[in-house]
């Protein structure tokens, strides 16, 4: 029998969340659950409001890990041909074509286990040139030490994402080139660096509901929750293990994002990768249960993303508007 979930005020997020407790929580009644979800969300955010987030890949293919649901990694055959890194110019240009389209956030991911300090100055500049047109700047480019999170820091990134993936008792099925703890000192450095964090996993894996209140406990448990935590659902990529995953029911879905909503209050929850083959449908009951943020733009690193003018039909069906516009 699963513990009884203590009743919290939701304007005080809770670090002292029992595995137990967010068990417990997805085995709550479907529509008492996004109420109680929905509730929490409009302590904080204007339900009515998404923030709106484009992702470039800045260096694609090649990656030395074995993240099995990943086309990027060196040891698959998935087709993805390795390329440098960007120049800075070609990098500033797509943001503000972003910007141009509605993007708030700029997200720049790079196919590295972890940063090369010689790389440090080009990933600056980018930083830099993107946070100068007034956008909000993410980055995820692997494993950072302490000083290079700094370095990042002072070229002006907001947020760094790193996410945990799934929660600890099934991350080895799915990567073994980096550990958990891994992930968890990365997340520590970008913190004491004074960066905003972007953190979060997929679903989709193969994973039980066991692992995925796991990973949201791993997050909820944290010293401070991510600022942004995107979940994200398994595009399966032929070529990689995890090619021919079956997917999750969509209303475990929006389980795992009501249930993220409650634990992390105050996080912007995205939905990220797996919009492409959601309903309009679906992703309305993600932002009814506190999904807040999604990607825009056509491509994410290497899979697909709905276009731009279907995402404006969904906000305009739905009478949602980008974040911190006007409201009509």
């Amino acid at each position: 029998m699963n513990a009884p979930v203590r009743i919290a005020d939701p304007a005080q997020p809770r670090h002292d969340w029992t595995l137990e407790e967010v068990e417990a929580l997805f085995e709550v009644p479907f529509t008492e659950l996004v109420f109680r979800s929905a509730e929490v969300h409009r302590r904080w955010f204007d339900p009515t409001e998404l923030q709106l987030s484009q992702l470039l890949s800045v260096k694609t293919g090649g990656c030395p890990e074995d993240c099995g649901y990943c086309a990027q990694s060196q040891k698959f055959k998935t087709g993805v041909a390795a390329s440098k890194l960007l120049d800075a110019e070609t990098v500033i240009a797509a943001a503000r074509d972003a910007k141009a389209g509605g993007a708030q956030r700029f997200c720049m991911g790079a196919a590295w286990r972890d940063v090369k300090d010689r790389d440090l100055p080009k990933v600056a500049a980018m930083i830099s040139g993107v946070k100068a047109l007034g956008l909000e700047t993410c980055a995820t480019l692997g494993m950072l030490t302490p000083d290079q999170a700094k370095a990042l820091k002072d070229a002006g990134l907001d947020y760094y994402n790193h996410n945990l993936e799934t929660g600890p008792d099934y991350y080895d099925k799915v990567v073994t080139t980096r550990t958990y703890q891994d992930r968890l000192d990365t997340l520590a450095a970008v913190r004491d660096a004074g960066m905003a964090t972007c953190c979060g996993g997929i679903v989709g894996m193969g994973e039980t509901r066991r692992d995925r209140a796991g990973l949201l406990h791993q997050l909820a448990t944290l010293p401070a929750h991510p600022d942004s935590l995107p979940i994200n659902d398994l595009m399966p990529i032929p070529g990689t293990p995890l090619g021919d995953s079956k997917a999750v029911e969509p209303l475990e879905f929006v389980r795992m994002i009501a249930v993220a909503r409650i634990v992390c209050p105050k996080s912007m929850v995205r939905i990220a990768a797996g919009r492409e083959h959601m309903s309009k449908e679906l992703q309305a009951l993600c932002f009814l249960a506190g999904a807040n943020s999604i990607f825009v733009g056509a491509r994410l690193l290497t899979t697909n993303n709905p276009g731009r003018d279907n995402d404006d039909a969904l906000l305009a069906d739905l009478k949602m508007r980008p974040m911190g516009s006007a409201a009509a």
